[in-house]
């Protein structure tokens, strides 16, 4: 599993590197039976203008390819950190239920196909 955490425009913390890590561990749980490469790449960049922080997730596999952005004004680094490991975590699930459902359609198909 490759992993990118990239700070833009801001300095790099251990406590927010620490934080991102520990949150990640989620999504690399989940995605610790598929099959690799997979990529997780965490970007946060801050507002140079007010306190609107903004932070993205890729998820890149061979079965995901997913993408979770959030920005909220007035909202600490670690609420939105939360809210785009939520999101993210919840889409990957439901493609998951997207592919298996594709799958067993696909299997009902042929098998009705090798009866006709």
């Amino acid at each position: 599993m490759h992993k990118r955490i990239t700070f833009r425009h801001m300095d790099k913390t251990e406590a927010m590197e620490n934080y991102a890590n520990e949150q990640l561990r989620k999504i690399e749980e989940f995605l610790s039976h598929e099959p690799t490469p997979v990529y997780l790449d965490l970007v946060f960049e801050p507002s140079k203008v007010r306190e609107h922080h903004k932070i993205e997730l890729r998820v890149k596999s061979p079965n995901f390819d997913a993408y979770s952005t959030y920005e909220y004004e007035g909202t600490g680094f670690y609420d939105v950190l939360d809210r785009v490991i939520d999101v993210m975590y919840q889409e990957l699930h439901e493609q998951k239920r997207k592919n298996i459902k594709e799958r067993k359609h696909e299997a009902r198909a042929e098998e009705f196909r090798k009866k006709r």
